[in-house]
């Protein structure tokens, strides 16, 4: 060949590299852009075939990507790192080229008429892959085919280096827009099995994984709380040990484990199990709320699957969201346990308060007839039997009356145990339990805590289930919704009697509101509720709660224009009020002033 034929063959081989690597820059799909270079690379190296090998992540191995001029069977063969002339490319990062391959040790046959080889590696951050050319002849490729190949695979890189960029952007903007979504439905979950289930059946759909299961911490085991995607032999495992298991090692260290495949892994309890259930790769991640680990996260694949940096982190927002909304279900629930536990007490106090007013209303006539029984003198002659009647009726009147007194006795209030109280604080906490059943009923809650209210002398239980139980009433009074304000303040007024200073407390509701007779029995005697369901009753205890507090309950409501209710209680001493709670409060209103509940 003469330098000008040679120039020629150069000059067409640069031109057909530049033309490529225009085509190749400016797709996006791996596909497609191997086809166009395996094309290239047989055109520009007179090849019978040609190949682009790729490292499987998760196993390993290398596989054929794509292919052209080979066998039909070729593309399900796989070589070990360092098998044939395509592993060593693969494990050595260096070009090879082979013109006789028969006698070159490091060549594996998938061809049985081929003879010469030349193979380049893909250097994708690190080696990816080789591509390789084969030819029939021996000595087929030149140095210079394989500058032109080395070249070629350099472009291949950069390709697919785009190509798995623009892919993991796109799987991580699916993956977070799913997450929103799925965010959603576990969120909505108030029911702790519904909250539950709600997780297992969305990060298995959004991980795309055959089974998903939650484990939650109880004591020093994990106890299997729900499973979507198990079968029987799954939801058979008996509870794991925190200190011999995998889920056990992710609640200590607060990391998420992927194991590759736990049929045959030394760490994973249940091999025979994920035999049956055709369970592969595990990718288990902690349930953490508020820094403390209350369970795991467990995702299975049905084969083999290297979980990636990015489908890890997005299992690991997905199990924050998840810790919170089960947090979220069990706080639901014991606010339930509480206002059932509440209700229980609101009827047995206006048992008591209702025996004590029967008591003192039969204790009334009782005195009576007891006195005049004994103004009768009631003296019969010996052996006349209405003696014995008189001395029976005697007794049964003193015996009537020491019932009343026990009656009396049992009925009365215990008596506060006196210690000193933020009611910011209580108030505080009232609006973190009760602030789930007034968004269900569509009430907005506004706190109004005046950060210079001082402490008082109360008993704390005593005063927050008074709290409780107007909370509770200003619901009831506004089934189609509203809006509830809870103020505190300072009061100038001093106690009439003791001359300390008070405090007001308010809940004012925009609900139905009362007039007349209604009103002026709102806190009046258990006898005289007309309320349906008891739900009254919880405000006579308010009014002894509040007595017992040396305090007064104030009232203003009208028909259609809500009620509200002022609790004044004296303070603890003249005392500045505490700066945390006073800091407290100021978030609290800041924050909570003009949001629903």
């Amino acid at each position: 060949m003469s330098d000008a034929e040679d120039l020629a063959v150069k000059y067409e081989r640069l031109k057909r590299l530049y033309e490529v690597g225009k085509i190749l820059h400016s797709s996006l799909e791996i596909g497609p852009a191997l086809d166009i270079i395996l094309e290239q690379a047989m055109k520009l190296t007179r090849a019978s075939s040609a190949s682009v090998s790729l490292v499987n992540p998760t196993t390993g191995r290398l596989e054929i990507e794509a292919g052209r001029g080979l066998p039909a069977d070729s593309r399900g063969r796989v070589l070990r790192v360092g098998q044939g002339i395509t592993g060593w490319v693969a494990r050595t990062g260096k070009s090879a080229r082979s013109g006789d391959v028969r006698r070159d040790p490091r060549y594996f046959p998938l061809r049985g008429d081929v003879n010469s080889e030349l193979a380049a590696p893909l250097d994708v951050d690190k080696v990816r892959g080789v591509l390789n050319v084969d030819s029939e002849e021996k000595h087929a490729f030149t140095a210079e085919d394989q500058a032109v190949l080395e070249e070629l695979a350099s472009q291949a890189a950069k390709v697919m280096r785009n190509t798995w960029q623009h892919e993991s952007l796109r799987f991580k903007a699916r993956m977070f827009e799913s997450l929103a979504a799925v965010n959603q439905v576990v969120q909505s979950a108030v029911n702790l099995p519904e909250a539950l289930d709600a997780v297992t059946r969305e990060a298995r759909r959004l991980m795309s994984a055959k089974l998903c299961s939650l484990l939650l911490l109880d004591g020093g085991r994990l106890s299997l709380c729900s499973a979507d995607g198990a079968g029987q032999n799954y939801l058979g495992k008996p509870c794991l040990d925190l200190r011999e298991s995998l889920a056990g090692t992710v609640v200590r260290s607060r990391r998420a484990v992927q194991v590759l495949d736990v049929r045959a892994s030394g760490i994973y309890r249940h091999t025979a199990v994920a035999e049956v259930e055709g369970l592969v790769s595990l990718l288990c991640a902690p349930l953490i709320h508020r820094q403390h680990c209350i369970g795991v996260l467990n995702l299975y694949t049905g084969k083999p699957h290297n979980f990636s940096d990015e489908e890890i982190r997005v299992l690991a927002v997905f199990a924050s969201a998840a810790a919170a909304a089960i947090e979220r279900a069990r706080l639901f629930e014991r606010l339930r346990e509480l206002e059932e536990k509440l209700r229980r007490n609101e009827k047995l106090s206006a048992l008591g308060l209702l025996a004590a007013e029967m008591a003192h209303e039969i204790r009334n006539p009782l005195t009576v007839i007891k006195m005049i029984y004994h103004a009768l003198d009631l003296q019969f002659g010996a052996g006349d039997p209405r003696s014995e009647d008189a001395r029976i009726l005697g007794q049964t009147i003193d015996r009537l009356n020491r019932i009343l007194e026990r009656i009396l006795a049992y009925a009365r209030h215990s008596e506060p145990a006196w210690q000193q109280v933020h009611p910011n604080a209580l108030l505080e906490d009232l609006r973190l339990l009760v602030r789930h059943k007034l968004n269900k009923h569509g009430i907005q809650l506004r706190c109004q805590l005046d950060p210079q209210t001082p402490p008082i002398q109360a008993d704390p239980g005593q005063l927050e289930q008074a709290f409780l139980n107007l909370a509770l009433n200003a619901v009831e009074a506004m089934p189609q919704g509203g809006r509830l304000t809870i103020g505190t303040w300072p009061l100038k007024e001093r106690h009439p009697e003791t001359n300390r200073r008070q405090i007001a407390v308010r809940f004012k509701d925009t609900g139905e509101g009362m007039a007349g007779q209604a009103l002026a029995r709102a806190f009046g005697s258990v006898l005289g509720s007309q309320k349906p369901g008891g739900a009254g009753l919880g405000l006579a205890i308010v009014r002894r709660i509040v007595e017992a507090h040396s305090g007064q309950i104030k009232i203003r409501s009208a028909v259609g224009q809500g009620a509200s209710i002022t609790l004044v209680l004296p303070i603890a001493q003249d005392s500045p009020p505490n700066p945390s709670v006073a800091g407290k409060a100021i978030r609290s209103r800041d924050a909570h002033s003009q949001t629903p509940a």
